[in-house]
C-alpha cells in the first residue's frame, strides 16, 4: 500500500461515493422548511397555498428526481470515460455539482422552487455517472490492493452520516439554513477538481484502452512506488489480449439469451429488491417515520444522528466479513432482518397508542433495517453481478442492474408518502413481502458464488 495509490482512492471516493450517499438522505432534515418555502413560493405566485396532496407530490417529485438524474447518468458512463478518460470523466462530473449547488443555493433568494428540482436532478446526473460509474470502473485497477475496493461503499455511509449530523439544529438544520445546507455538495467536488490533476491517469485504462504503454507504465511506478512494474504491465497486456477476443453482449442479446437466463433473473430480483426493501423510504423519509412513530421532535434529529453512526459500523463489518462468511449468508440474512423489522415497525405503530413504550421497539426496528441493509444487500449484488457472468456478458448485465436500481430507488422515493397517506401502519408490510421474498429467492435460486468460476457457477444454476 503507498500514500499515492490510498491518497487518490479517498480523493475518487471522497468527491464521488461520499456525495452520493450524502445527497440520498440530505432531504430528509430539512423537509419540513423546504414544503413552507414551496408553499409560500406558490401563495406569492398564485393568491393561495398548495392543498396537502399537491405539495407531497412537489415534494416527492424533488426527493425523487435524484433517482431519475442517475439512471440517465449510469447509462452515459461508458462514453464519457471512453472519450476522457477516468479522471477527465470526474473532472468533467465535478462540473455538475458545481453547478447544481449553485441552483439549490440561489433558489430561496430567487423564490424559485423548479431551482431546487433541477439542482436535485444535476446531483443525480452526477452520481450515476461517478458514484456508480467512474468510480467502479476507475477502482478495478485499485480492488487488487488490500481494502481500497471497499473504500466506496463506507464512503456512502460516511455520505449518509454526514448529511443526518449537518442536519442537527446546532449546525444546518434551521430553516434559514436549508439552501446552505443542500449546496454542500460543492465542497467535496471543488477539492475533487482541484486535486484530481496531481494524480496520473488510471493505468488499466492508459494500457487497455487506449494502448498507451508508456504512460501506464509510468502511472503504475507512480501508484506502486516501485520501478519494477513489468510483471503488472504483462498482466495488463493478457487482460487486454482476452478482452479483443471478446465479443461484448448488448442488453438485449442478455435478456435473449437462455443459456443466463436465471443469471439474469437473479440480478434483477436482487437488484430490484435491493431499491425496493425500503430503504431509500428510511433514508429519504426518517424523519416523518420518526415522527409517525410518536418519538418527540426534538429528539428526532438525533435519534437520526444515531442510526446513521450505527449505518456505518454495520457497513464496515459487513465489508470486512463478506469473504470470510461469503455472500449467501449476508444477503439472506440482511434481507430477513430488514423484512422483520419492517413488520416490527407496523406492530409498534399499531399498538403505541396502547403501550407507549412501543415507540422505542419502532426505533429499534428502523435501526434493525440500516444494518440488515449494510451488512449484506448494500454490497452483495453489485459484486454478484460481477461474479454471475463472463466478461462478454458482465457490462450488459450492469447495465440492467444498475437500471434497475435507479428507476426502484425513484419509485420508492415518489410512492412512498402517498403509499403512507393511504395505508398507515401497514405500508411497511409492502416492505416486509418484498424482503422475505427476496431471501426466498436467492436461498431456493443463488448458489454461493464465493471462490467459484463461472463454470463451476453456470453448472449449478442449469
Amino acid at each position: 500500500l503507498t500514500f499515492p495509490l490510498l491518497s487518490v482512492t479517498l480523493l475518487v471516493s471522497f468527491g464521488s461515493s461520499m456525495l452520493y450517499g450524502y445527497n440520498l438522505a440530505v432531504v430528509n432534515s430539512p423537509a419540513v422548511h423546504i414544503k413552507a418555502f414551496y408553499n409560500t413560493t406558490w401563495a406569492r405566485r398564485y393568491g393561495h397555498g398548495l392543498a396537502p396532496g399537491p405539495l407531497t407530490l412537489l415534494y416527492s417529485l424533488t426527493v425523487s428526481i435524484f433517482a431519475l438524474g442517475g439512471l440517465v447518468g449510469s447509462l452515459l458512463v461508458g462514453v464519457l470515460v471512453e472519450r476522457y478518460g477516468r479522471n477527465g470523466a470526474l473532472s468533467r462530473s465535478a462540473l455538475l455539482v458545481l453547478l447544481a449547488g449553485g441552483f439549490m443555493g440561489f433558489s430561496r433568494e430567487l423564490a424559485s422552487p423548479e431551482m431546487v428540482i433541477i439542482g436535485r436532478s444535476i446531483t443525480g446526473l452526477h452520481s450515476g455517472r461517478c458514484c456508480l460509474g467512474c468510480v467502479a470502473v476507475h477502482g478495478l485497477f485499485l480492488t487488487a490492493q488490500c481494502f481500497l475496493g471497499l473504500m466506496p461503499s463506507i464512503f456512502i455511509c460516511l455520505g449518509v452520516f454526514l448529511a443526518q449530523l449537518l442536519g442537527l439544529p446546532e449546525l444546518l438544520g434551521e430553516d434559514r439554513f436549508w439552501p446552505l445546507f443542500l449546496s454542500v455538495v460543492v465542497i467535496p467536488a471543488s477539492l475533487q477538481l482541484l486535486l484530481l490533476h496531481c494524480f496520473p491517469e488510471s493505468p488499466r485504462y492508459l494500457l487497455i484502452e487506449r494502448n498507451d504503454i508508456c504512460r501506464a507504465s509510468k502511472a503504475l511506478r507512480r501508484f506502486l512506488g516501485t520501478s519494477d512494474v513489468q510483471d503488472v504491465i504483462e498482466e495488463m497486456k493478457e487482460e487486454q489480449r482476452s478482452l479483443s477476443s471478446v465479443e461484448m453482449v448488448s442488453v438485449w442479446q442478455l435478456l435473449r439469451d437462455r443459456s443466463v437466463r436465471w443469471q439474469t433473473l437473479s440480478v434483477v430480483v436482487v437488484n430490484a429488491g435491493m431499491q425496493l426493501s425500503g430503504i431509500d423510504a428510511i433514508w429519504f423519509y426518517t424523519n416523518t417515520i420518526f415522527e409517525n412513530a410518536g418519538i418527540p421532535v426534538s429528539q428526532i434529529p438525533y435519534t437520526t444522528v444515531g442510526t446513521g453512526a450505527i449505518e456505518v459500523v454495520a457497513g464496515l463489518i459487513g465489508c470486512f466479513t463478506i469473504e470470510k462468511v461469503g455472500r449467501r449468508p449476508l444477503i439472506i440474512t440482511g434481507f430477513c432482518a430488514m423484512g422483520i423489522c419492517s413488520a416490527g415497525i407496523t406492530i409498534s405503530l399499531l399498538l403505541q397508542t396502547a403501550l407507549p413504550w412501543m415507540r422505542y421497539v419502532g426505533v429499534a426496528c428502523v435501526v434493525g433495517i440500516i444494518a440488515g441493509f449494510c451488512m449484506g444487500p448494500a454490497g452483495v449484488p453489485f459484486l454478484m453481478t460481477a461474479e454471475l457472468f463472463t466478461q462478454s456478458h458482465r457490462p450488459a448485465a450492469y447495465i440492467v442492474g444498475g437500471s434497475l436500481n435507479w428507476f426502484c430507488n425513484f419509485t420508492v422515493g415518489f410512492v412512498f408518502p402517498f403509499l403512507q397517506m393511504s395505508a398507515g401502519a401497514f405500508c411497511y408490510l409492502v416492505f416486509c413481502g418484498i424482503c422475505l421474498l427476496v431471501a426466498l429467492y436467492v436461498y431456493l435460486i443463488i448458489p454461493e458464488t464465493k471462490n467459484k468460476t463461472f463454470m463451476e457457477i453456470n453448472h449449478i444454476f442449469t
